[in-house]
C-alpha cells in the first residue's frame, strides 16, 4: 500500500510513485477439449501462476461480494505489476512488496499465511492474504459509511491514503488531494478490472458423461447466482422466498438472470442425464452410485448438508485437482473453488456419479 503523506516540519510532502503500463490480455478460444472458464468471482486471467492460488484464497476468505479475484489482481498490478524483488517493489515512501504495505500498516494486517515461519510483505502469500483482509475490512466500512459512490472505489481510496482521507471528503478524495494520486489510484484499478477477469483456461481431460457435463457447465463461468433461476435450457431470472435470494435486505434474485447450485448441475447434465431440479432430489436420484472423496473424477456431484440426506443444501461439480465448479450463493457467480473451502468442510455429505 502506498501511503504517500509524510509530515515534515508541519508541511505535508507528497511522494507519488507512478505506475504506468500495459497488460497483454490472454485470449482463449473455447472448444470441446479446452473450455473457457473463470477461476472464481467472475474469473481471472493474465496473472502470474505464483499469485493465482493466493488471490483465489484471499477472495474465498472474504464474504463481501464486491471483492473479486479480478479486483485484487488489478490492485496488485497497480501497486507493483506483480514484482517481488526489493529493487522493483519498494516505493520512495517506503512501501514494500507486491501489495505495497507500509511498515505500520503491515504490523496490523500481516500474517504468516504461507507457513514459512515469517510474516513478510515480500512473501507473495503473506502479502496477498493481507491485501485481501484489509480490502475486505475496508469494503465493510465503505458500505456502512453511507458515503455515495462505488464501495470498491471507497475501499481502494482507503487502502491508498487511509480511511481518514475518505471520511474527510465523505467519498473518494478529489483530484486536488495528494496531487490526484488517490483519485487516479481508485479510478485506474477499477478501469483495469475487466482486463483480469476470466476466462482462464481449464483443461478437462477425458470423455464421457461426467467430463462432458463439466465442459458444458464451464461455459457458464461468470454467470450470476440467482436463487430459483436457471434450468435445463440455461440461465433465467430467479425469485425470493422470504429467506433466500436477498442481498443486503433487498431481493435481487428476481432481477438477476442466472443459475443456482442445482439448476447449474441440471443444465450441465441435460439431456444426457435428466436430473431433478433441487440438490436434495439430485442426491436422491444418484445416491445409489456413491463415490469416496479419494476417488473423485471430473463431473462427479458433491453435496453439503446441515444433517442427513433430508437437509442437503448445496451441490457442486467436481472439476479435478481438488477443485469444484459451482454456483455458490447470492452475490457471487458461477466459479471454480477449492473443495475444502467451497462450503464449510464440516457440512460435506458425500459424492455421487450420475
Amino acid at each position: 500500500m502506498k501511503v504517500l503523506i509524510r509530515a515534515v516540519a508541519a508541511v505535508i510532502a507528497l511522494f507519488v510513485l507512478a505506475v504506468i503500463g500495459l497488460l497483454t490480455m490472454v485470449l482463449v478460444d473455447a472448444d470441446a477439449e479446452a473450455t473457457e472458464v473463470s477461476d472464481g468471482g467472475g474469473g481471472l486471467r493474465g496473472v502470474p501462476e505464483e499469485f493465482r492460488p493466493w488471490i483465489f484464497k484471499a477472495d474465498q476468505e472474504c464474504k463481501e461480494p464486491e471483492l473479486t479475484p479480478a479486483l485484487l489482481a488489478a490492485q496488485l498490478w497497480q501497486e507493483s505489476k506483480f514484482k517481488t524483488s526489493e529493487k522493483e517493489a519498494t516505493s520512495r515512501a517506503g512501501a514494500m512488496g507486491p501489495a505495497q504495505f507500509m511498515p505500520g500498516t503491515w504490523a496490523t494486517w500481516g500474517r504468516d499465511a504461507d507457513g514459512n515461519g515469517e510474516a513478510s510483505p515480500w512473501d507473495i502469500g503473506d502479502a496477498v492474504m493481507a491485501q485481501g483482509r484489509m480490502m475486505c475490512s475496508l469494503l465493510k466500512q465503505a458500505k456502512a459509511s453511507g458515503f455515495g459512490g462505488d464501495p470498491r472505489a471507497l475501499a481502494l481510496a482507503g487502502y491508498n491514503a487511509g480511511w481518514g482521507a475518505v471520511e474527510r471528503y465523505r467519498g473518494v478524495p478529489p483530484e486536488s488531494f495528494a496531487r490526484g494520486e488517490t483519485y487516479r489510484y481508485a479510478r485506474d484499478i477499477l478501469a483495469n478490472v475487466p482486463r483480469f477477469q476470466g476466462p482462464g483456461l481449464l483443461e478437462v481431460s477425458g470423455s464421457g458423461t461426467g467430463p462432458d457435463a463439466l465442459r458444458k457447465a464451464a461455459t457458464r463461468m461468470g454467470t450470476p447466482y440467482a436463487w430459483g433461476g436457471g434450468g435445463p435450457l440455461g440461465p433465467s431470472a430467479g425469485f425470493c422466498d422470504g429467506r433466500n435470494g436477498y442481498l443486503g435486505g433487498t431481493c435481487v434474485a428476481s432481477s438477476t438472470v442466472g443459475f443456482d447450485c442445482s439448476s447449474l448441475v441440471q443444465y450441465a447434465y441435460w439431456p444426457s442425464v435428466k436430473l431433478p431440479r433441487t440438490a436434495a432430489a439430485q442426491y436422491g436420484a444418484t445416491s445409489d452410485r456413491p463415490v469416496s472423496r479419494q476417488d473423485l473424477k471430473p463431473g462427479d456431484l458433491l453435496f453439503w448438508s446441515h444433517g442427513g440426506s433430508g437437509a442437503i443444501y448445496h451441490v457442486a461439480i467436481y472439476a479435478g485437482d481438488g477443485n469444484v465448479l459451482h454456483a455458490p450463493r447470492t452475490g457471487r457467480h458461477v466459479e471454480v473453488a477449492p473443495l475444502t473451502s467451497a462450503m464449510p468442510d464440516s457440512d460435506y455429505y458425500g459424492a455421487t456419479r450420475p
